[in-house]
């Protein structure tokens, strides 16, 4: 069997296998109340449905860790069913179900590095650049005396990716983007 985690070691990112699925812990605190055992409280992301559980583990209690692999693969296409992605060193191509990919479809490119996690052989998501840059292809001009404070307005990048930008922006700019979380606005590049 393979090795085990133990309270001690959780950390965000941290990925262990519960009930035969994989987990990745995205928070932890480690809490000792003035009576009885400490324990550390977890938020964990199932890396096959997205779900996100809340569970409580006593101190010194251990989780098999997952048997999961990345690799840096590039994005080629989405044939309808599949996105396909290349290993560059070995050229082999392995397809991920459209439907497996969340949020992070949206940013994908021609040949956009990303990493893509496997778990007992198969692939199961992919881990984004956390900046990726990309052209405004539509976006709504500024409207005159909307354009101070901190006011946004929507923008279509060429990746397919609908992110909210401030009012300066224009068609034909290259932006950077923050990829966590649905995507935020960093700059304009030029």
């Amino acid at each position: 069997m393979g090795s085990f985690y133990e309270t001690s070691d959780f950390r965000n990112g941290l990925k262990v296998e519960i009930d035969g699925n994989p987990f990745a812990v995205v928070y932890f605190q480690f809490v000792k109340p003035g009576k009885g055992t400490a324990f550390t409280r977890t938020k964990m992301k199932n890396l096959l449905t997205g779900a996100v559980i809340e569970r409580t583990y006593r101190s010194g209690e251990t989780l098999p860790a997952a048997d999961i692999e990345e690799q840096a693969m590039n994005y080629l296409y989405n044939d309808g069913e599949n996105y396909v992605f290349m290993n560059n060193g070995s050229g082999e191509q392995v397809e991920i179900p459209t439907g497996t990919l969340g949020d992070e479809a949206q940013f994908l490119m021609d040949s956009l590095e990303c990493s893509v996690m496997f778990w007992r052989g198969k692939p199961v998501s992919i881990t984004l650049p956390t900046f990726i840059e990309s052209k405004v292809t539509n976006t709504e001009p500024a409207v005159r005396g909307n354009t101070s404070g901190n006011a946004m307005k929507s923008a279509v990048l060429e990746c397919g990716a609908k992110v909210l930008v401030p009012m300066f922006v224009e068609e034909g700019d290259m932006l950077k983007v923050d990829t966590r979380e649905g995507g935020s606005y960093v700059s304009r590049v030029k």
